[in-house]
């Protein structure tokens, strides 16, 4: 039976990926040698990690602009501590957009590092939207924001245009829709959304807004260093790298950004026209904000909760529960989630609706 993976991550990713990174575990570049044991230092794996750096350059427009592209370690976690220890100064401060519980996280690594302001929240509102109408000090640091709140289905719209260095969290937006990229200072993202499977993160650096904190910063956390070591300071994630290469590849040949933000628009409108159509179901973003990454929703009452389990099962509908924190059901539609499996889970809410 085929599968509808709806999971948040890791994820879905193009069937072309998988086959081709298949493939490289067995045999890399006829080279009888596996993707998995080859020397990140051979020629040929050089190779791969510096497409994929000017991949990541040219399909976010920001070639030649003063950018670099990494792929780190760590996940995207790991930026919550390394944005700061780039950019906060010694008694300086920083301010960020509590909009979810990735955003969250982020701010309690930059409370180690100096006075953080945060701007808005909306976490009294259990993050049923994102904040608005704020205020950033023109004083602090950087600004950061996260661009897509993953758990509760929201996203931003809009950016401010500073005079400080924006930072921003794309892990589970990157590469789905046309922002204006160069706006951001730092734009980092966990590949195991939108680019590849989980074990590197996309780190895209303007080089010009680097090393003015006066800081001491350990080797392994500055910016700095990875640029001049081409991203390989340390041994990076091989294989990881490798499959985010293949999908930033099938992503140009698709048409770049402009070509699959038509598509996830065409998915995010059929499911929350659904949503919005059937009495059986309700989302829980305010709809101004509604991600189309990750649509967020309830059943109306309980009593239906098994059935339409059973019927999701029947359907090869995986990946549908919510975050535990949140519960209900969040379809995560990225990038290579196909319109057709959208079409099947709103044909199973739809025949829920008749049959109850």
């Amino acid at each position: 039976m085929k599968k509808h993976n709806y999971s948040a991550g890791p994820c879905i990713l193009p069937q072309e990926v998988f086959e081709k990174s298949a493939q490289a575990i067995l045999n890399f570049n006829n080279s009888d040698l596996s993707i998995l044991e080859i020397s990140h230092r051979s020629k040929d794996f050089v190779a791969v990690m510096e497409e994929a750096r000017a991949l990541a350059l040219e399909l976010l427009g920001l070639e030649g602009k003063g950018y670099q592209a990494l792929f780190l370690a760590g996940g995207a976690s790991m930026e919550f501590l390394m944005a700061p220890y780039n950019l906060m100064r010694e008694n300086g401060k920083a301010a960020y957009l509590d909009s979810g519980t990735w955003a969250s996280a982020a701010i309690k690594e930059a409370k180690f590092f100096g006075e953080t302001v945060i701007v808005g929240s909306s976490k009294e509102q259990n993050y049923n939207h994102v904040p608005k109408d704020y205020s950033i000090p023109a004083d602090a640091d950087y600004f950061h924001c996260t661009s897509n709140n993953t758990i509760f289905g929201t996203q931003m719209k809009e950016f401010p245009d500073l005079d400080i260095p924006m930072v921003c969290d794309m892990s589970s937006d990157i590469f789905s829709r046309n922002i204006d990229f160069s706006k951001f200072g730092i734009i980092y993202a966990g590949a195991q959304k939108n680019m590849g499977p989980a074990g590197t993160a996309l780190v895209v650096v303007k080089e010009e807004i680097l090393g003015k904190n006066g800081r001491h910063i350990p080797s392994m956390l500055d910016y700095a260093k990875h640029i001049k070591a081409e991203s390989m300071y340390n041994t990076p994630p091989v294989f990881p790298v490798y499959a985010s290469l293949l999908t930033l590849q099938w992503l140009k040949n698709l048409g770049g950004i402009p070509a699959i933000e038509k598509i996830n628009n065409a998915k995010a409108d059929l499911l929350y026209t659904e949503i919005d159509r059937n009495p059986l179901f309700k989302g829980t973003a305010v709809v101004e904000d509604r991600s189309t990454m990750n649509a967020t929703f309830l059943l109306d009452t309980p009593l239906h909760t098994d059935t339409f389990n059973a019927m999701l099962k029947e359907a090869g509908i995986v990946g549908l529960p919510g975050h535990r924190s949140v519960g209900g059901y969040r379809a995560s539609m990225y990038n290579a989630m196909p319109l057709e499996s959208v079409q099947v889970l709103v044909e199973v809410m739809k025949d829920l609706e008749n049959r109850v």
